[in-house]
């Protein structure tokens, strides 16, 4: 039986491997969240390790608030960075396969088809310079790795962009979004998904883009959202052409 370990395991691709490991009784799951085992303290990741033999490391763990990596980017740094490359310390050290999250956005967003795995990233904020150069450490310190990049992630777990737009719309709140950035909205549901079969299939590792492979504008996403629960009518929904973010933003970040 192989035995993996889950870190970050509270926030939403972490609930959604937890439902999903339900249905695989031939993978032993460890989950640990952020108070068990912070990435951060090389000694906590090395006292989880010691008391098992992990055979995958599924690290979900990240600072995820763009906006406020940019205004604050030692915390980004922190995790997404010199956490990433504590973690990949050990996991080499013990002999365990790291399957890491990235973002669309180590890329620039100035490209005009989809980006793939072999564009040179270029991120224009520190929320994206972190998570590559979380990337970089996983790949001059590990030989047995799987970077999986993904983007506008979202699920029915915690705060995101679809259970924002709900809980507004069910509020009666009118809504305005952007549609200034085209992306592919994943559901968080679909990667847990497809990161435990890869476990199952011993696939091949190194980079891979994954989405849902649509590609579309945040305003479009909304539009879907209120259609999919029938509140299109209920809602009023605006085009906000003057969209005012601190962080700079990648306008195209489609992963093919």
């Amino acid at each position: 039986m192989k035995k993996v370990l889950v870190t970050g395991s509270n926030g939403q691709l972490g609930q959604c491997l937890q439902k999903i490991a339900l249905l695989y009784k031939d993978l032993k799951f460890t989950f640990k969240n952020s108070i068990d085992l912070d990435i951060t303290d090389s000694s906590s990741i090395k006292k989880n390790f010691n008391s098992i033999d992990y055979d995958y490391c599924i690290n979900c763990a990240a600072y995820t608030n763009v906006e406020q990596a940019e205004k604050t980017p030692d915390m980004a740094y922190k995790v997404n960075a010199e956490g990433v490359k504590n973690l990949a310390n050990v996991c080499k050290d013990y002999k365990t396969i790291l399957i890491h999250i990235s973002t669309d956005y180590v890329f620039d967003g100035e490209k005009d088809e989809p980006y793939t795995v072999k564009d040179v990233a270029n991120p224009i904020n520190d929320y994206g310079k972190s998570k590559l150069l979380g990337e970089k450490y996983i790949q001059e310190i590990m030989d047995d790795y799987c970077i999986i990049r993904t983007s506008w992630l979202y699920s029915e777990y915690g705060k995101n962009f679809y259970t924002t737009i709900l809980k507004k719309a069910r509020a009666g709140e009118s809504l305005s979004v952007t549609d200034s950035q085209i992306g592919c909205p994943t559901n968080a549901n679909n990667l847990a998904l497809y990161i435990v079969e890869k476990l199952t299939r011993n696939s091949n590792f190194g980079i891979e883009h994954f989405t849902d492979g649509h590609s579309c504008t945040w305003f479009d996403f909304a539009k879907k959202i209120l259609i999919d629960h029938g509140l299109q009518m209920t809602v009023q929904l605006r085009r906000d052409k003057n969209y005012r973010t601190f962080a700079r933003r990648p306008l195209n970040s489609v992963l093919k």
